[in-house]
């Protein structure tokens, strides 16, 4: 086998919630065997998820990579596996803003809220609890005005009380322009600094590993996975959206491919060698 080098090599995307991963957190050994199959060939893959550092190491871990980059908190937080330190990685990259002002808004507009900030050291402080999983391994509660105390590289709001096309249109009402948001499937709203989002810390690796823009492919499942779909097509690159993503991030992808249940990812990567030969075609 001839591993890909130079400008041959290709540089993979993906998210991990509902792409790599079911809801349970199951990942199929499939998916595992694609992964592997197409980093032995030379190409660069990327894990881009909006968990935390501390949440997306172990999955970045099963998927077999154990040294590289990853990128966490939806672009404002890069690591590097590390095996050796205690926590599994070691930062690279923390892009903050001061929180004050887009709290106090959201506040306002959503004052029964549950909010959290992510601190430059990958830890949380929270003023109301959150699920078990949401958060980073460590985290503490705080009063809500304490989460305003300094920047911080994420702004976490979860509303159990509205559903998410509300929640939706409650946020866009809002207007919030000083930073990059994107809301999930439920009424959860992840904030980070203006510009910055998946795309933009993959287009930092991409330009520091020498890789033809048009030699990307991206695969997710969320809303905040369409910047790097966009990303990946204006660079002449491909972007797949999973089978079960939500209408109008389907339509921002190059192709759908099957849902997370299906191995999705794993169909993709399977057909590695096919993108290859209709693009050398």
């Amino acid at each position: 086998m001839t591993k890909a080098t130079g400008n041959d090599r290709w540089l993979i995307g993906i998210d991990i919630d509902g792409t790599l991963v079911h809801d349970d957190g199951f990942l199929s050994p499939v998916v595992v065997e694609q992964v592997q199959r197409v980093r032995e060939l030379g190409h660069e893959v990327i894990v881009a998820t909006g968990r935390s550092a501390a949440n997306a190491i172990p999955v970045v871990r099963d998927v077999g990579i154990q040294h590289g980059i990853s990128i966490c908190s939806n672009g404002a937080v890069t690591v590097e596996v590390d095996p050796a330190h205690e926590r599994g990685f070691t930062t690279r990259e923390v892009i903050t803003f001061d929180p004050a002002s887009v709290l106090r808004e959201l506040i306002e507009h959503l004052p029964e809220a549950h909010f959290a900030v992510e601190d430059i050291d990958g830890s949380y402080r929270f003023h109301r609890p959150f699920p078990a999983y949401a958060l980073g391994d460590l985290n503490h509660e705080t009063p809500l005005e304490d989460l305003m105390a300094h920047p911080v590289s994420r702004i976490v709001v979860l509303s159990p009380n509205h559903e998410v096309d509300e929640f939706t249109a409650l946020i866009s009402r809002v207007g919030l322009q000083s930073v990059s948001y994107a809301i999930g499937y439920s009424a959860w709203l992840d904030i980070a600094p203006a510009g910055v989002n998946k795309a933009s810390a993959l287009e930092v690796q991409r330009a520091a590993l020498g890789i033809n823009p048009a030699q990307v492919i991206t695969i997710g499942d969320g809303h905040n996975d369409v910047e790097m779909f966009e990303w990946a097509r204006e660079g002449g690159g491909l972007a797949f959206a999973m089978g079960q993503a939500p209408e109008a991030v389907k339509a921002r992808a190059t192709a759908v491919t099957a849902a997370v249940e299906d191995n999705g990812v794993a169909q993709v990567l399977a057909g590695f060698e096919g993108i290859l030969f209709t693009r050398e075609a």
